[in-house]
């Protein structure tokens, strides 16, 4: 078209011409973009590789809808499963080395925001054929690999009458959550789950294949020791396992009259960890769509098997219990009885500050502000709300120390602490939307009065981060410098960083 011609268009017309090349031009790119993830998929097999799955195949189908979270659940051009660490290290070099295209590493695929273990218009490589657990008896060490959930591990120890302090909901995938740092029931004597492993088989972006422990790239061992996905794909992690007896543990749930007593003892625990290291407590308040009402949970155990310990002593006192499984039964039972409804979009959110009463006090009352506030807007009335407390006292991070040290940052913190954790579950990318809107308010709003207060603890817990969180920046100055500078010393071109765009990337850390 003729700018003489043009200049004799109506503005209609005009704007009609442009919206319709502004179209086709999108759609060219659309197209253009759908066929290099296509040809992308023509590579790995062409490399030949196996188990490469397009949409409409059943094994794709099963393998999206695996993914815990509905938000997740994206479409990728295809999946592929290796069932090696060959496998995996063909894979990375022919995406990076041979094509443009994009790509995602899936675990257990548990992260609930959409691309963290995912892609749209890409590559995912999904670990979920590497889900074997292999006992060495010389040393107590369980070489697992990355593909594996956790109920997969413990099954796998029990009969040797060992385990692994790791996940304490079964179906989490072992990868994310140890190299986001993983806190467990054993944290409180043994330290986070990423300070027991003893060495990493990881596959770098050159496909060489390299073990990170204290003595071979100790560097890289300490760096994926909370660093998560900077470096490379870890593909086995070697654990150390330990004798462990029957746990003594459950769930309780009581009425919301019983808030004042839980945070009053739940405070006086998390200052008393220190001096019984044997014991977890995970204390939720639950908004349930059947009850239409907040219920509160407690999740106790002892790893020791005692029953009823006296550090519990406080938490039994409480009244009124509506139900109570308490028993002793093995580590991976207790796991599965802690799992988490799947089904719902989600929005996780955590932030940490100090054991004050008054900051407990406030989260839950904005808690219960928050579910009723959801409740009136909710569409279907169809939604869960769990806003949950986890002590993360200063003995975590001495076990930690005691281990070699990870990259959480823990250290640097002299006060213990209480990490409060919300968890949104709805239905609808729309009521998604709104619910991250508001998550993100409700965040800031319980960071801002623990500012207020003099109570605030400036550390987000990566595991359970949102997309708007910066979970690296926390760590602190020192160990932010260490996993920039081990990701640029085993990543150098940064394929880490560009061509695999999920999770959290320490070259978006300013």
């Amino acid at each position: 078209m003729s700018c003489s011609t043009m200049k004799h268009m109506s503005s209609s017309a005009l704007a009609a011409v442009i919206a319709f090349a502004s179209s086709a031009t999108a759609g060219l790119i659309n197209a253009n973009m759908t066929a290099s993830a296509t040809n992308c998929c023509s590579a790995l097999e062409s490399a030949g590789l196996k188990n490469i799955y397009y949409p409409g195949n059943d094994n794709y189908e099963n393998r999206t809808d695996s993914y815990f979270s509905v938000s997740a659940q994206l479409e990728p051009s295809c999946i592929i499963q290796p069932t090696s660490t060959s496998e995996v290290a063909k894979i990375v070099t022919t995406l990076s080395q041979a094509t443009t295209c994009n790509f995602a590493i899936r675990s257990g695929g548990h992260t609930v925001w959409p691309g963290a273990a995912n892609i749209k218009d890409g590559v995912t490589i999904d670990l979920g054929l590497m889900n074997k657990t292999t006992y060495v008896p010389d040393g107590q060490i369980a070489q697992i690999q990355a593909g594996s959930r956790w109920r997969e591990v413990y099954g796998a120890l029990e009969p040797y009458g060992v385990t692994v302090g790791g996940g304490r909901t079964s179906t989490v995938g072992v990868a994310g959550f140890l190299t986001g740092g993983g806190n467990t029931f054993y944290t409180g004597r043994r330290g986070f789950a990423c300070d027991n492993v003893l060495n990493y088989e990881v596959v770098l972006a050159s496909g060489q294949i390299v073990n990170a422990n204290a003595t071979e790239n100790p560097d890289l061992w300490k760096a994926l020791k909370g660093g998560s996905a900077n470096f490379g794909i870890v593909t086995r992690f070697d654990m150390q396992a330990f004798d462990a007896p029957l746990l003594w543990g459950g769930l309780v749930t009581y009425p919301t009259s019983t808030t004042q007593q839980h945070i009053e003892a739940y405070v006086d625990w998390t200052d008393n960890i220190e001096n019984y290291q044997d014991g977890s407590a995970i204390t939720f308040w639950t908004y349930d769509p059947k009850a239409q009402d907040i219920v509160i949970t407690a999740a106790y155990e002892d790893t020791t098997g005692a029953v009823a310990a006296a550090a519990f002593d406080k938490f039994m006192a409480i009244p009124n219990q509506v139900t109570n499984t308490m028993r002793k039964d093995t580590h991976r039972n207790l796991t599965i009885e802690l799992e988490l409804t799947s089904g719902y979009r989600n929005v996780w959110y955590a932030i940490t500050f100090k054991n004050d009463i008054r900051l407990y006090t406030k989260a839950i009352e904005m808690h219960r502000q928050f579910v009723a506030d959801w409740k009136a807007q909710s569409p279907d009335g169809d939604f869960i709300c769990h806003g949950i407390l986890q002590a993360i006292p200063t003995i975590f991070s001495k076990h930690s120390d005691e281990r070699g040290g990870n990259m959480l940052g823990l250290d640097r913190e002299t006060d213990n602490a209480v990490m409060f954790q919300v968890q949104l579950m709805v239905n609808g990318e729309d009521q998604e939307k709104l619910g991250r809107e508001r998550m993100v308010a409700f965040r800031q709003a319980v960071k801002q009065y623990s500012v207020d207060l003099g109570g605030e603890v400036d550390w987000e817990y990566l595991n359970y981060a949102d997309f708007t969180q910066d979970p690296l920046s926390k760590y602190g100055q020192e160990n932010v410098a260490h996993i920039r500078e081990v990701a640029a010393k085993y990543d150098p071109v940064g394929v880490f960083q560009t061509r695999m765009p999920g999770g959290f990337k320490i070259t978006k850390v300013t």
